[in-house]
C-alpha cells in the first residue's frame, strides 16, 4: 500500500485544483505582515531618533498610535473585501476551453488496454528503485509506474515529468483530496467529469486520475508550444509564477531524471 502522504504544500494550488479564495488567505496575511513590520519600525525610529524628553511628552507616542491606528484599519479592511470576493471553484470553472474539454472526453473513452513496450522494463526497475522513498510496497510501485509509463506515453510526455509534478501534487497518494476538493495522485477537481459527460467515474481510481491529468498538461504543453515551465504554470493556475514548476523541475532534476 501507498504510505501516508506528506502534508500537502498547498501553495501549488492549481487553477483546476485550487480555490481562488485559498490562494488569497497568504496574500493578505503576508500584506498584514508588511504593515506590522512598519509599524515596528516606524515605532523603533521613533525611540531611536527622537529625545527622550520628547518621547515622554508624547510626541512619537502620537505617531505610534496612528500607526496602530492604519494597522489596524487596513487588516479590516483587507478581511471585509476578502468576504465580500465571492468564492470561485477554479478559473477552469468559469471558462471551460471546449478543446481542452473534447481531448478529455477523447482520453477517458479510449480502450484501456494496452502493452508495455519491452525498453519499459528497463525504466520500470530503475524508478521502483527509486519510488521506495515515497511508496513502501514493491507491487505498489510496479503497478503505479506501469500506469504512469503507459499514460504519459500515450500523450508524448516523459513519465519522469509526470512522476515530478505527482510528487509535488500528492506524494504518490491516490486518495489525497485537496482542501479545495482536488482528488487523486495528479490533483483534478470534480467538475471535469461531469464536464465530459463521465460524472460516475471516481478520480481516486488511478488509471482515470492519471488518464484526465496527462490529457490536461499535453493540452497545456501544445498551447505552450513544447514550453514545459509555462505548461506547469497553467496547470497550477500560476502562469506568469515560477514558483510551481521550480518545485516540480527541482524534484525532476535531483530525484527522477531520466538515466
Amino acid at each position: 500500500m501507498v504510505t501516508p502522504a506528506y502534508p500537502y504544500n498547498r501553495d501549488i494550488s492549481a487553477s483546476m485544483h485550487v480555490n481562488a479564495n485559498e490562494r488569497k488567505w497568504p496574500r493578505i496575511i503576508n500584506l498584514i505582515s508588511v504593515i506590522r513590520v512598519h509599524f515596528y519600525s516606524l515605532k523603533l525610529t521613533c525611540i531611536s531618533c527622537c529625545a527622550p524628553q520628547a518621547y515622554k511628552l508624547n510626541i512619537c507616542v502620537h505617531l505610534r498610535s496612528f500607526a496602530l491606528f492604519a494597522f489596524s484599519f487596513m487588516a479590516r479592511l483587507l478581511f471585509i473585501l476578502f468576504l465580500l470576493n465571492p468564492a470561485q471553484a477554479s478559473t477552469q470553472t468559469i471558462d471551460i476551453d471546449p478543446e481542452l474539454r473534447q481531448r478529455l472526453i477523447s482520453a477517458i473513452n479510449h480502450s484501456s488496454s494496452f502493452d508495455d513496450r519491452f525498453h519499459a522494463e528497463v525504466w520500470l526497475l530503475d524508478m521502483a528503485t527509486r519510488l521506495e522513498i515515497r511508496v513502501k510496497d514493491y507491487d505498489t510501485r510496479l503497478m503505479l509506474l506501469r500506469n504512469i509509463h503507459r499514460e504519459a506515453s500515450r500523450v508524448k510526455l516523459p513519465p519522469e515529468l509526470i512522476i515530478a509534478l505527482i510528487d509535488i501534487e500528492s506524494r504518490f497518494d491516490h486518495y489525497a483530496i485537496s482542501r479545495s476538493g482536488a482528488q487523486g495522485l495528479m490533483q483534478i477537481m470534480p467538475f471535469w467529469l461531469k464536464e465530459i459527460g463521465h460524472p460516475e467515474d471516481n478520480l481516486m481510481d488511478i488509471n482515470t486520475n492519471l488518464r484526465m491529468g496527462c490529457t490536461i498538461l499535453k493540452y497545456y504543453m501544445d498551447m505552450e508550444k513544447g514550453n514545459i515551465r509555462r505548461a506547469l504554470a497553467r496547470y497550477n493556475g500560476s502562469l506568469g509564477s515560477w514558483k510551481y514548476p521550480d518545485k516540480v523541475m527541482g524534484v525532476l532534476n535531483k530525484y527522477w531524471y531520466k538515466s
